[in-house]
């Protein structure tokens, strides 16, 4: 049954990418037709017949006649969807609710019906497709994924509808395709405290040894999987020998019951296991899977400073970012393997783009797919089948070039992940990218870190907040804090202008082992799921890292020991 799964999958979805690239040289319309057919079924909607959707008949029109909105004009209008309103923003009914994961602001609803859906799932059997003939190009093949994503719902409204995170939505929605293509069962991931979910799906994982690809949301998730697997190594093995799974983890007694009756002792797996981790000190994922082919998680944006990291787990494994996606919609299809640029998914939505010189404007002009000029940033925006027309999210995307007339995407930032003393709008992008430059410069691990800015100063300066990765040693703080500053200007020319005059020195502050795991504890508190766990690396609240103790605080002025 899993051979013809997977050969099925295979077959098709390579078959689905080829029918997609045949189209990338028709993108204007291709682009246009989607538009058009989407405002032809939206046209009798609340919100069509405010905008008059049936007169429309070009995308000049459309821009013309649609202004360019911000969430909250559609939030009465979901609020009312969720207590049971038809008709409103789509046509179709609404099967679910994405919850985004709030990590640049308050969570948002967004309507998921079944036709919207469909072209989300489209884009992610095409990326598949993508995926598996690469592989094969490198002498590999795809095949069984550990993957650690939550299908816990959030709860549902008063009418009915469900509603959580997007993740959740489409594990239920695709349960038995997932059911087949994970290497563990579908149960583990019902488990809901976080490091026995993580424990178990290693744990059933592990007895496969043939396990081709390992999925998470973002880079920073598959080195927690790592370290997971390398913290609770010994445990792990003493189960697969016993056939028992450990006591200490949180599960709930009747999912554990269930987990137990389908996990048994493998012996012969547990001494292969048990003869690496004495060997070589520790067990990785590479170690583990000795058939491990590809990491599937989000690039571009900070993802390039987690990557750093991961020689030291995965290996020379490549990565795929699969497909470039929010609550909100798929904008690209990642198309090989170790690449962070991605083809734009024209079957995915109707897309448009803001220039820089726009980003302030109320009414900005934008740009189609064909339009866009590679090196240049934008800001994306979507019309889709959510119910949303000509959305901005706030991503900041660059366009890197053109597969024949369909832009190459890399995401670079939020629109409110920048950093400003004055006016000088320092970048997320920017900053981390300066990061990776020091770690090489100076041989050094960074368990992550952060760039705030001090409190009661004006203009404020730069708080350059770092944690050392286990294990790592960083002798030159000074020399580290200079480089810092000479890296930022040469990245940021607003920056190297400020600081001539206005903006003070940066401070370094080298927080205690562990002081980042506390502000992650500090999200998941709040509610962002732990699958979707994002890490600012530039903030502007001067209360984010609070509480943090210091090891060592070091300016350009004097290195002080606090």
């Amino acid at each position: 049954m899993t051979n013809l799964f997977f050969s099925l999958l295979t077959s098709f979805s390579e078959r689905a990418k080829d029918n997609f690239l045949k189209k990338l040289n028709q993108t204007p319309t291709i682009q246009e037709k989607f538009l058009l057919q989407l405002l032809q079924a939206h046209k009798n909607t609340e919100l069509g017949q405010k905008y008059q959707l049936q007169d429309i008949k070009t995308i000049d029109q459309f821009r013309e006649q649609i202004p360019v909105l911000p969430y909250a004009n559609y939030e009465p209008y979901i609020n009312r969807i969720a207590q049971g309103a038809k008709n409103v923003l789509t046509p179709d009914p609404v099967v679910y609710l994405n919850m985004t994961s709030g990590s640049t602001g308050n969570p948002k609803l967004i309507p998921v019906t079944k036709r919207f859906q469909n072209t989300l799932g489209k884009a992610n059997f095409i990326s598949i497709g993508f995926l598996s003939q690469a592989l094969r190009s490198h002498g590999s093949q795809f095949g069984k994924l550990l993957a650690t994503n939550s299908p816990k719902l959030y709860g549902t409204t008063d009418a009915g509808i469900p509603y959580g995170p997007a993740s959740t939505g489409v594990l239920r929605m695709g349960k038995w395709v997932y059911g087949q293509l994970f290497a563990m069962p579908y149960e583990t991931l019902k488990v809901d405290e976080l490091v026995a979910r993580h424990y178990v799906a290693l744990l059933f994982a592990l007895q496969d040894t043939n396990l081709r690809g390992i999925g998470q949301n973002f880079p920073m998730l598959l080195l927690r999987l790592a370290n997971y697997l390398e913290t609770y190594s010994e445990e792990l093995i003493h189960n697969l020998e016993t056939g028992t799974i450990a006591n200490w983890l949180q599960i709930e007694p009747e999912l554990r019951t269930k987990l137990e009756n389908i996990f048994h002792a493998t012996p012969q797996r547990a001494q292969e296991l048990k003869e690496i981790l004495h060997s070589e000190g520790k067990l990785t994922p590479k170690l583990a899977w000795k058939n491990l082919s590809f990491l599937v998680s989000a690039r571009g944006g900070t993802s390039d400073f987690y990557f750093q990291r991961f020689p030291e787990y995965f290996g020379d494994t490549p990565g795929f970012g699969a497909v470039y996606s929010s609550s909100e919609g798929t904008f690209s299809i990642n198309h090989s393997l170790n690449v962070d640029s991605s083809i734009l998914a024209i079957e995915s939505g109707f897309f448009e783009f803001v220039p820089q010189d726009q980003w302030s404007a109320e009414h900005p002009k934008t740009l189609l797919a064909t339009e866009v000029k590679p090196g240049r940033l934008y800001r994306i925006l979507t019309t889709n089948y959510s119910g949303f027309y000509r959305y901005d999210i706030g991503d900041v995307v660059e366009v890197v070039g053109f597969h024949e007339q369909t832009p190459l995407l890399v995401f670079r930032f939020r629109q409110g992940g920048i950093i400003s003393a004055t006016t000088e709008k320092t970048t997320e992008f920017q900053v981390t990218k300066v990061m990776e430059a020091l770690q090489q410069e100076f041989n050094v691990a960074l368990e992550d870190f952060c760039i705030t800015l001090s409190a009661g100063e004006f203009p404020a300066r730069y708080l350059v907040n770092i944690e050392l990765a286990k294990g790592q040693n960083l002798p030159d703080l000074p020399g580290f804090l200079a480089s810092f500053d000479n890296k930022l200007k040469e990245a940021n020319s607003y920056y190297e202008l400020k600081r001539r005059d206005q903006i003070q020195p940066p401070r370094l502050r080298l927080l205690q082992p562990g002081s980042f795991g506390i502000i992650r504890q500090r999200q998941l508190d709040k509610g962002m799921p732990d699958f979707q766990l994002k890490f600012p690396h530039t903030s502007e609240d001067r209360n984010f890292l609070a509480g943090l103790e210091i090891e060592k605080e070091v300016s350009s002025e004097e290195l002080s020991l606090t």
